[in-house]
């Protein structure tokens, strides 16, 4: 499906990422771990051609994407959805769902299953984006990410600064994504008992390395507080 092979990134004249090697199969769940600013959302920025510079080879399904820009690799298949969300705040609700269909390969309009995910965008159609709260925003970022009709869905800490009536609720759709639906997975993640809860593999990034990675089964308590403890 996704795979990253002697993957280095830079800002600049900064090397942000060194020597990433990372497979993610078709239908899995991948969780990215790690302490702030060791380059996790630097590699979600790397996969979707986002960085200044990037060396090594990216490819999905099999085809090398490395040449391709942004807009392309989301045609190919891959959804971005940021921290802070990317929300337009002067576009309604709907128009920013509408944005998201210009990356799907067969354009079906706004449709009907991605709605009933998140009720709650169904009766602020009309409200513009920057008068909903943290939550509804993060939950209409990503049923815009997933008009585009991905087959690999990035998602950077999707939780964070979410009201905690929300947090449990976001957490239940993304894990339905991946075992319903069947979309796979690449999370950025903070909390671990989510991370267990719902992935399939884990990767611990260390200074742009990643430095462990497995099962999440082998996620244990020692190399969580090894590479997370503040």
């Amino acid at each position: 499906m996704l795979e990253l092979a002697d993957v280095d990134a830079f800002y600049g004249n900064s090397h942000a990422l060194q020597s990433i090697n990372l497979k993610v199969a078709p239908g899995e769940f991948l969780s990215v771990l790690g302490r702030n600013g060791v380059g996790k959302t630097t590699l979600m920025r790397s996969i979707l051609g986002l960085m200044d510079r990037v060396t090594g080879q990216l490819s999905l399904d099999g085809a090398d994407i490395s040449a391709l820009r942004t807009y392309q690799r989301a045609k190919a298949g891959i959804a971005y959805v940021p921290q802070g969300r990317g929300i337009l705040p002067r576009f309604t609700v709907r128009e920013n769902l509408v944005l998201g269909t210009f990356a799907a390969k067969q354009a079906n309009g706004i449709e009907e299953w991605v709605i009933e995910l998140f009720p709650v965008l169904k009766d602020f159609l009309n409200r513009y984006g920057g008068n909903l709260s943290g939550g509804q925003q993060q939950q209409l970022a990503i049923a815009r990410a997933l008009l585009a009709q991905p087959k690999v869905i990035l998602l950077d800490e999707p939780t964070e600064g979410i009201q905690p009536n929300l947090v449990e609720e976001i957490e239940n759709v993304i894990i339905r994504l991946n075992r319903d639906v069947g979309l796979t997975v690449v999370l950025v993640e903070q909390n671990v008992s989510f991370v267990r809860r719902a992935a399939h593999r884990f990767a611990m990034m260390e200074k742009g390395r990643v430095v462990a990675a497995g099962d999440i089964g082998e996620l244990s308590d020692a190399l969580v507080h090894r590479h997370m403890a503040v």
